[in-house]
């Protein structure tokens, strides 16, 4: 899309409060992640208890995931999103209270995973319905994972430097308020539509359609190749910290530049008719630089893998406009919800498991064995989507219908 193009969606009514209340909402997660991440490293000097702090709260998305998830379609979007925002706001002033104990600590950020469940349903079934699912919604969502890089950039890179001048705690606060002013945003900017789906929340209705969901094979391997490999790879990411304590956020916002990169270059550079094919060759990239690791590279070159590495986080982009194609109509919001939701457990998983071999070993090593575990779930999917349509799809994201991400 050209820069008119991404000036045409700011003009799209209620695209930029929507925008504005996401960019401050990464922000605040991008800060409070890692601030607590380094608070507990502190109190621990665990390099599981560091990274299952960062990433814990993406392992209770899985249980939001098989309770909450018929509420994005049947719950009203400005609600939700103002209410979640402010559940943030509290729960994120909460760890920053001093003399909390790190279980209490890991008990309120299982709390926001649950409460964060919802938010990727609800904001980007809303965002498919403000573009009208004319073929804007990629677009669209390649400029939302751009501003994402970029506050992720410019979060990690400030983020950092308050908690090494100040403390962890004064950046928590500053995270709970740009929670609120994401809250403030939404109730400013987007008006108070009715849910997309007749009915109330309810766990029966989202076992039900999660179940329709994954029940077709060339979903199941989509949303296989979504959450999995990017699962492993954020494993490595969430071992920065006891990689590097003193320069994480340099490595975080370096991983960031790269996720910024390979938006751009997917969602707005390459056409429509080769992106289908680039699933596979961008999750291979995703995990191959942190192979690297084994040698315990300085700073400068492990700055240099994490950020060549996060340019393969465009794959999702590929991987979710396939997943629209192959979705029915009317179950939007709970298959984007699902794909947020299950892509944050598995990076859950993937932190817990990165952790759990740095404990026993050194977190380069842990990070090298998780990118070698990425690899290999990339190439098996590969296979399978291959074998499924004849095309060698590449990691479970098969040829998209003609008709018409993270």
């Amino acid at each position: 899309m050209t820069a008119t193009g991404y000036r045409q969606l700011f003009r799209t009514p209620e695209f930029t409060p929507l925008f504005l209340s996401a960019a401050a909402h990464t922000a605040a997660r991008t800060m409070s992640g890692l601030a607590l991440g380094t608070l507990v490293f502190q109190a621990t000097d665990s390099p599981l208890l560091s990274a299952v702090s960062m990433f814990g709260p993406s392992l209770a998305q899985a249980v939001g995931a098989t309770l909450l998830l018929s509420g994005a379609d049947r719950l009203a979007p400005r609600a939700t999103l103002i209410g979640l925002s402010l559940a943030f706001a509290v729960t994120t002033a909460a760890v920053a209270l001093p003399g909390l104990p790190v279980p209490a600590v890991l008990a309120v950020v299982l709390l926001e995973g649950l409460i964060a469940s919802l938010g990727g349903g609800v904001r980007w079934g809303l965002l498919h319905e403000i573009l009208g699912g004319d073929g804007t919604y990629l677009p669209g969502r390649a400029l939302f994972n751009v501003m994402s890089g970029l506050t992720q950039v410019a979060g990690y890179a400030v983020g950092g430097a308050l908690v090494v001048t100040l403390a962890p705690r004064p950046v928590l606060l500053l995270a709970a308020l740009l929670h609120a002013v994401a809250a403030l945003a939404a109730r400013l900017g987007l008006t108070a539509r009715p849910p997309r789906a007749a009915g109330r929340l309810s766990v029966a209705v989202t076992w039900r359609t999660n179940g329709v969901l994954w029940s077709a094979r060339p979903r199941r391997l989509t949303y296989l190749g979504l959450w999995v490999p990017n699962g492993l790879v954020v494993g490595c990411e969430a071992l920065f910290v006891p990689y590097a304590p003193d320069a994480a956020g340099t490595l975080f916002a370096c991983a960031a530049l790269g996720m910024l990169a390979g938006d751009v270059t997917v969602g707005r550079f390459v056409p429509p008719s080769v992106r289908a094919r680039l699933a596979t060759p961008l999750l291979l990239l995703l995990a191959t630089p942190y192979l690297c690791f084994v040698l315990r590279p300085a700073l400068p070159v492990a700055a240099v893998c994490a950020a060549l590495a996060s340019v393969g986080f465009g794959a999702s982009l590929v991987q979710q406009e396939r997943l629209m194609d192959l979705t029915p109509a009317g179950l939007g919001g709970q298959a984007l919800g699902l794909h947020s939701a299950g892509m944050a457990a598995m990076q859950g998983v993937g932190a817990a498991v990165a952790g759990a071999l740095a404990q026993v070993g050194s977190a380069a090593t842990a990070m090298t064995v998780a990118a070698m575990m990425s690899l290999a779930v990339t190439v098996g999917l590969a296979l399978a989507g291959g074998r499924a349509d004849g095309a060698g799809s590449p990691a479970g994201v098969g040829r998209a219908r003609s008709t018409t991400r993270r």
